[in-house]
């Protein structure tokens, strides 16, 4: 997503950040094929690290998007009563997308990253036409 806005929205001033639900890889980078599939599309993982969702991010962000119902619904647990409002599924920003989850590729073969990197550019894309139509006209 952050990668996705500086070169094709860099006019929209926003902040972009990844956290978890569940605090597995907290302090860790990505998974090697992870960064191996987004440098295949200029995207440079290796400086992120794991980190566990804040009480503060409920305040922070305008939106928290999750990828999946699971974590959807950890999120809306957690989440302060005027804060769920928030929260979303990350594709829903992708109606054409044939599916409403973005799978774990942790498991599978080296191609379910480039599937997982496909649906999070769609949505990044999606998200990225909301925001420009809701953006003050200048």
């Amino acid at each position: 997503m952050r990668g996705i806005a500086a070169r094709e929205a860099p006019e929209l001033a926003i902040t972009v950040d990844s956290a978890g639900t569940a605090n597995y890889h907290v302090g860790s980078p990505p998974d090697r094929r992870s960064q191996a599939a987004a440098r295949q599309r200029d995207y440079d993982l290796s400086g992120l690290r794991g980190r566990q969702v804040r009480a503060e991010d409920f305040a922070t962000f305008d939106l928290i998007l999750a990828m999946d119902r699971a974590n959807l619904q950890d999120l809306l647990q957690i989440a302060p009563a005027d804060a769920r409002g928030k929260i979303q599924l990350f594709l829903d920003y992708a109606p054409e997308q044939p599916v409403r989850e973005v799978p774990d590729p942790y498991y599978g073969g080296a191609s379910g990253f480039d599937d997982v990197l496909d649906l999070i550019e769609a949505a990044a894309r999606g998200l990225l036409r909301r925001l420009r139509a809701q953006a003050p006209q200048s």
